[in-house]
């Protein structure tokens, strides 16, 4: 970074490379804008470094071991099965390397300007950029906010080399013996069940009365299941007290129904959510709002109470979810160059990553009913499809909620094989104003896990062909 008298000047400035931040750069260069992106960190954000990317690659693996070590009900048997944990932390960086790299591609393909440093706003359009050895001055005409979010620390639980957030979590240079996870959200659930698919014996600390909170109790008696089968003890409305670290690892304590308990383990995971990060960058000195969680509030466009400063991500109000982020960031970016361009989060999927997979759009079933909506919501079992069968994974279903006057789609639910691609369909049918009819009539090829999209519509129809 250079140090000069003299600011530098340009059309939109975004603050935060993650998936949003990215993303709005590269979408208001393509509408014509100067932009210039900074970040104190590698480019990608959470999500490509320590979050979505790396996750996934880890459940991945987990899940190819576990198919390795055979399939007796097909056949299938296998001896001396092991994991080089090494090996597979290796290909997980190089995932993470290559997508990051990609996005630098991306970016200066764009012709944005990639800034590394830290930004404190001066005014509604100044910022200071600051590295460890310099800093410069930038004005800007529009600016967009895409800073994420950062694990919650509970004081009980200082991080520690043993005390991990997912961070540690997924940088563990060894496999469990024991690991102990403090919530069942979709993070604590995700990641101890690809330590227990790679044989971790773990336990699952959860303050609520049930997993996944948000999803259905169909679908998540489907994934409690699975990760019994895995050896993992899930202790629903349990309250962590505390940890006392040993030479050897942690030992947690915990109450249920009044009686404590303790715990050993090699390593504690704490997923307990996060928080956003609009602290330290001098956005209450220029009167930004935000409310007492440090959230920013926004209109439909993105817009804060500021009409040149823009806000996506996890920093504002709705789901911490990548895509979500994506999608604002080609709204804030669209508005500033005067489309017309708003939110509607309608169509927006959520999905965890866990044994099975779980998806959601829209409406759940109870949603709509609170909602005033008079309903049809039916399900297709996984059970009566071909290619489920066939690849030996057959517990779910898909399942429609429809609105009982005309049969348009305002929700789904998918819990299985591939739900995370098959939500996109069923996304599709609700932001499209999709009917089950329009499902119905829709020609899906068999054998395909996709054909039960078709006859969940036809269960509706009170027409189905493969269930009685």
């Amino acid at each position: 970074m250079v140090v000069g008298d003299f600011p530098e000047e340009v059309d939109t400035l975004v603050v935060g490379a993650g998936p949003g931040g990215y993303v709005a750069a590269i979408r208001a260069a393509q509408m014509g804008q100067k932009v210039t992106i900074v970040d104190k960190g590698n480019l990608g954000g959470v999500c490509l470094n320590v979050g979505c990317i790396p996750s996934k690659a880890l459940i991945s693996a987990g899940h190819r071991y576990e198919h390795a070590k055979g399939s007796e009900d097909m056949g299938i048997v296998a001896e001396n099965v092991s994991v080089n944990f090494d090996k597979v932390q290796e290909w997980k960086g190089q995932i993470v390397n290559k997508l990051t790299g990609g996005v630098e591609s991306l970016l200066k393909a764009n012709k944005v300007d990639i800034v590394k440093g830290e930004a404190y706003f001066v005014d509604k359009n100044t910022v200071k950029i600051m590295d460890e050895k310099n800093s410069q001055t930038y004005k800007f005409n529009n600016c967009i906010i895409a800073t994420g979010s950062r694990t919650i620390e509970l004081k009980p639980f200082p991080y520690s080399d043993r005390v991990l957030d997912s961070t540690g979590a997924l940088n563990l240079k060894e496999i469990p013996e024991k690991l102990v996870v403090i919530g069942g959200g979709y993070i604590g659930t995700e990641l101890g069940g690809a330590y227990a698919s790679f044989g971790s014996e773990v336990t699952i600390l959860e303050g609520t009365k049930d997993i996944l909170g948000g999803f259905e109790k169909g679908m998540t008696q489907l994934v409690k299941k699975r990760l019994k089968n895995k050896g993992v003890d899930i202790v629903t409305e349990a309250m962590a007290q505390g940890v006392e670290e040993t030479d050897n690892g942690v030992k947690v304590t915990y109450e249920v129904k009044g009686e404590e308990k303790t715990i050993d383990a090699d390593y504690l995971l704490v997923t307990v959510g996060r928080r956003p990060n609009t602290d330290e960058m001098g956005l209450e000195d220029i009167g930004l709002e935000m409310n007492d969680k440090g959230i920013i509030q926004t209109d439909k466009q993105c817009r804060t109470n500021l009409d040149n400063i823009y806000a996506i991500g996890d920093i504002v109000d709705g789901p911490q979810l990548a895509h979500k982020a994506s999608y604002e960031g080609k709204i804030a970016a669209e508005a500033i160059s005067g489309e017309k361009s708003e939110i509607d989060y309608l169509g927006i999927p959520a999905v965890v990553f866990s044994d099975p997979e779980l998806a959601s759009v829209g409406y759940s079933e109870d949603g709509a009913k609170e909602a005033g909506y008079e309903v049809v919501a039916k399900k297709f079992p996984f059970a009566a499809n071909g290619r489920a069968l066939s690849l030996n994974d057959s517990d779910g279903f898909v399942k429609l909620v429809t609105r009982k006057s005309d049969g348009l789609v305002i929700g789904a639910q998918v819990a299985g094989p591939n739900a995370s691609d098959l939500i996109a369909e069923l996304g599709l049918a609700v932001e499209a104003g999709m009917t089950a009819e329009d499902l119905a009539l829709t020609i899906h090829a068999h054998p395909t896990l996709g054909e039960a999209v078709m006859e969940a519509a036809e269960v509706v129809l009170g027409m189905p062909i493969h269930t009685a």
